[in-house]
């Protein structure tokens, strides 16, 4: 487990915050979305960030929306940020859970993408503003207003919003996402986070043709999901980790072509100018030149991880033409994408299913790095 994605995630959502329930008018709710309908799910009650059931109320289906029973929910270490209340914000009680899967069980009037039955997925938003740049590019993760974070954040009506580790929700269709016919969706869960949050960046930075080189550093949660995606695009893969101990399972398990200790500086000067696009997803610090000497001319180098500091030399990034950028989650249409290609392409998270009432252990092993790759609740035979 790394602290990539989620990391990023607090410093947006604190950024955000105060915009998101600013750009709405309530006037643009339906009156539907007054009304309530209880909820069982488990919430944090304060800073201990001990969970245990809890009941709570959520809008009825308005015009544009979709009720879905949760069937599971992926942990990340988002929830364990905010449950335990690190950034200083936190809104108790507090559901977490942004790595949602279920079924659809409702339907708005003006619903007409879904259907009752549907395999569905919610990620890490639940409202934008929909009208900036951004909003109408795909972009829904960069909203210039703010977007609505799915567990903790401002809702349109004023409420808090809670997340997956509950018994159903309701959402804007458009943060609404169609799981493919037969793919798990036990494992679609983590998809929603640790999935999109390396697969965006890969796309938009064209690192899907078979034949080029990707270095991975890190073999998390987001690690993991970069290797596959790699071996699917037909990239030759190399794993970059402090760690001996990942070795059998990077090469053997994930299929990864090459492993790297990157403290070995002899491994490392070997690969000066061998790859075409590198992703960091790894926790903590390090320097970043050791990296960026590995690109080849016009290489790029994309953090997904949250370093205190993004630190290098500029001459090689001047006379290579590299590029160091950085990247959060993705928009609803690439959302949607990554899940039809992970059906198509039958790739799947590594994860280890567990009953909602060991969620309190699961956060403790998170914080040990006890996972391979992502705890995920099965909430329906589960939650009573």
């Amino acid at each position: 487990m790394e602290l990539a994605y989620e990391d990023i995630l607090c410093n947006l959502y604190l950024s955000f915050s105060l915009n998101s329930a600013g750009f709405y008018s309530q006037s643009t709710m339906s009156s539907a979305s007054y009304e309530k309908e209880d909820c069982l799910g488990w919430a944090a009650r304060d800073v201990s960030g001990v969970l245990s059931p809890y009941k709570f109320s959520r809008r009825t289906v308005g015009r544009d929306d979709v009720s879905l029973k949760i069937t599971h929910c992926g942990i990340c270490h988002a929830d364990l940020v905010w449950t335990r209340n690190i950034n200083g914000d936190s809104k108790y009680p507090l559901v977490p859970g942004h790595e949602i899967t279920g079924i659809v069980k409702e339907v708005g009037s003006n619903v007409h993408r879904f259907k009752v039955g549907d395999p569905v997925a919610v990620g890490t938003y639940v409202d934008t503003c929909r009208d900036c740049e951004y909003c109408q590019n795909d972009l829904e993760q960069h909203c210039a207003n703010g977007y609505v974070f799915t567990f903790n954040g401002i809702d349109r009506d004023g409420t808090i919003t809670k997340g997956g580790y509950s018994s159903h929700m309701v959402v804007h269709e458009r943060y609404c996402f169609r799981i493919p016919d037969g793919y798990p969706l036990a494992s679609a869960a983590p998809l929603l986070c640790a999935g999109i949050s390396v697969y965006a960046p890969m796309i938009r930075y064209k690192m899907n043709q078979p034949g080029i080189s990707l270095g991975v550093i890190g073999l998390g949660g987001l690690g993991h999901m970069a290797v596959k995606f790699g071996k699917a695009f037909g990239l030759k893969v190399t794993v970059f980790s402090t760690s001996i101990s990942k070795r059998e399972e990077a090469l053997h398990h994930l299929g990864a072509d090459k492993f790297v200790i990157s403290s070995d500086q002899e491994q490392m000067a070997a690969l000066a100018k061998s790859f075409d696009f590198i992703i960091d997803t790894a926790a903590g610090d390090r320097p970043f030149d050791p990296y960026l000497s590995l690109l080849k001319t016009a290489g790029v180098l994309v953090v997904v991880s949250t370093p205190s500091e993004v630190r290098g030399s500029a001459l090689p990034l001047l006379l290579e033409m590299r590029t160091i950028a950085g990247s959060v989650v993705g928009g609803t249409k690439s959302i949607q994408e990554m899940l039809n290609f992970c059906a198509a392409h039958k790739i799947y998270p590594d994860i280890e299913v567990i009953p909602i009432q060991y969620a309190n252990e699961a956060m403790e092993r998170l914080i040990m790095k006890d996972v391979k790759y992502r705890f995920v609740i099965d909430v329906e035979n589960s939650l009573k």
